[in-house]
């Protein structure tokens, strides 16, 4: 694995549980959908990874979840926010701002030149 790909799969891990409860307000939402939702935003995420913390998120009261019939076989189990999940939600992303802006005024004024040169 590359390094960039490497890096940026560390930092999805640090917000997926944040990046799932932000879908999860829209709306009731599947495991596998909450996979795929997050690709179309490209953040490429195994199944494998969601589930266990869909899990825990349940476990701590943040999310809910119900068994729904299913037209194209067995049942799904789809999740919902809780109030306490909406209060996660929120406060998760007020840190995640706090820790974006920081970092990116750290990495905002290293631009590169036209020879590919980076510059501070």
């Amino acid at each position: 694995m590359s390094p960039s790909v490497e890096r940026r799969s560390l930092i999805l891990r640090g917000v997926l549980d944040l990046c799932l409860l932000a879908l999860l307000k829209e709306k009731p939402v599947y495991g596998y959908e909450l996979t795929e939702r997050l690709a179309e935003r490209d953040l490429l995420v195994a199944g494998g990874s969601s589930y266990p913390l869909l899990a825990r998120l349940e476990k701590a009261g943040l999310v809910e979840s119900e068994s729904r019939r299913s037209d194209s076989g067995p049942p799904r189990k789809y999740y919902s926010l809780t109030d306490d999940g909406r209060t996660a939600l929120a406060e998760g992303t007020a840190e995640w701002f706090t820790v974006t802006r920081g970092v990116t005024a750290l990495l905002a004024p290293i631009t590169e030149t036209t020879s590919g040169e980076e510059i501070a």
